[in-house]
């Protein structure tokens, strides 16, 4: 999903940021070893950047979540918000570093049933909390605990909702092209069943 208007801003890179810039771009760059076309873009407002760069961080040291559902968490919000940058970049994580089963990674992009429970309620509760704007029924948040799942991770959820977010729209609004590295596992929404 893309905005009917795109950026103009230019990306930034080392070579040619200003200081505030290339500060973040640096940070991002230790955090990541490349640039990814999303940080590049998102520098030209180097707060947003910044705050994207420490919800991210936050959330995967403080949320309780093992490297698998955090990646199940991050696919189900860009799914939700049609973000292509940022499902092909997800998938490439959860397939790569996470360990998450190609089979769950594939379900959650295509909206089909999740071949594991845990993961289904995570998915379930992650898509809730998109859709109604952080305003789960009981009966959400009560499955979601009998799922084996705490407050906590109620939380969890939302910081990522908040970074994810950030990262989402930003993609949106810039048509970012997808990283090289990303490219074996593009989504598009036309890609839902």
């Amino acid at each position: 999903m893309l905005s009917e208007y795109r950026l103009s801003l230019p990306p930034q890179t080392l070579d040619t940021a200003d200081p505030a810039i290339k500060t973040v771009l640096k940070r991002a760059l230790d955090m990541t070893g490349f640039i990814p076309n999303m940080y590049a873009r998102m520098a030209n407002l180097p707060g947003l950047l910044d705050s994207y760069l420490s919800a991210q961080a936050a959330f995967r040291s403080d949320a309780a979540f093992t490297p698998a559902e955090q990646e199940v968490v991050f696919l189900t919000i860009s799914r939700e918000n049609g973000c292509e940058y940022c499902v092909s970049a997800h998938s490439f994580l959860a397939d790569k570093k996470s360990g998450l089963a190609v089979q769950v990674t594939d379900a959650i992009r295509a909206r089909r049933p999740i071949p594991d429970d845990k993961l289904a309620a995570l998915s379930d509760f992650t898509e809730n909390m998109v859709r109604t704007r952080g305003l789960p029924s009981r009966p959400t948040v009560e499955a979601f605990l009998a799922a084996g799942y705490g407050e906590r991770h109620i939380l969890g959820v939302i910081l990522a909702i908040a970074g994810k977010t950030i990262s989402n729209y930003t993609n949106h609004v810039f048509h970012t092209p997808l990283d090289t590295p990303f490219e074996g596992r593009r989504w598009s929404d036309s890609d839902l069943e």
